[in-house]
This record gives structure tokens, C-alpha cells and sequence, in this order.
């Protein structure tokens, strides 16, 4: 089992900067594929940013690409998103979650933590 928990989302204007984290515990994620997805109100969740954990790689969706950044601290079991030039449609609840890199389904969800941006 992995346990995963996310901070750092809060209340910012239009054009700020947040820094998500997600603290892995449980089962080494050293193999995993690390996500970030985002989920606004009546809206699908929305894949944002992967990164296999072993070697770095990174995919970006069309809507964050060039805004934020997905990255992987091993020393402290940590997965970061940071999110700059944010907008109002950035309003979502993000989630993290971890898929094993076996599969690739993304098996292991925080609990989401609420991101809202005021225009």
C-alpha cells in the first residue's frame, strides 16, 4: 500500500504561484509513475503532469505545459507540482496519485487538496 497526502493548495490571485506537495509513504514509490490530476466542479478529472520516479521524465498536459512543473524529491519521499501564471479556470480540487510502473494505472489517491484562484 501507498499513502499518499497532499498540502500546500490554498486561496490566490490570478497570476500567482502555488507549490503543491505529496508525501509518499508506505511502499517504495522508487518505480512508481507519479501523477498530478485536477478536478473542477462538474467537470472530469483532468490529468495536469506525470513523472516516472526513477528516471525523471516528465509529460505535461497542453493546458499546464509551460506554466507548471512536476518534480520528485527521493530524500524526503516527495512529489511537487509547482504552479505559476495561474488563472481563474485553475480553480479545481488536485489530487495526487501514484501508479505502479508495472501497470501504469494510477492505483493510490490522496485525499485532494483545494486550489482556488481569484480573478
Amino acid at each position: 500500500q501507498v499513502q499518499l497526502v497532499e498540502s500546500g493548495g490554498g486561496l490566490v490571485q490570478a497570476g500567482g504561484s502555488l507549490r503543491l506537495s505529496c508525501a509518499a509513504s508506505g511502499r517504495t514509490v522508487s518505480t512508481y509513475l507519479m501523477g498530478w490530476f485536477r478536478q473542477a466542479p462538474g467537470k472530469e478529472r483532468e490529468l495536469l503532469a506525470a513523472i516516472f520516479w526513477s528516471i525523471g521524465s516528465a509529460y505535461y498536459a497542453d493546458s499546464v505545459k509551460g506554466r507548471f512543473t512536476i518534480s520528485r524529491d527521493s530524500a524526503n519521499n516527495t512529489v511537487y507540482l509547482q504552479m505559476n501564471s495561474l488563472k481563474f479556470e485553475d480553480t479545481a480540487v488536485y489530487y495526487c496519485a501514484a501508479a505502479p510502473g508495472r501497470t501504469r494505472k494510477y492505483t493510490y489517491w490522496g485525499q485532494g487538496t483545494q486550489v482556488t484562484v481569484s480573478s
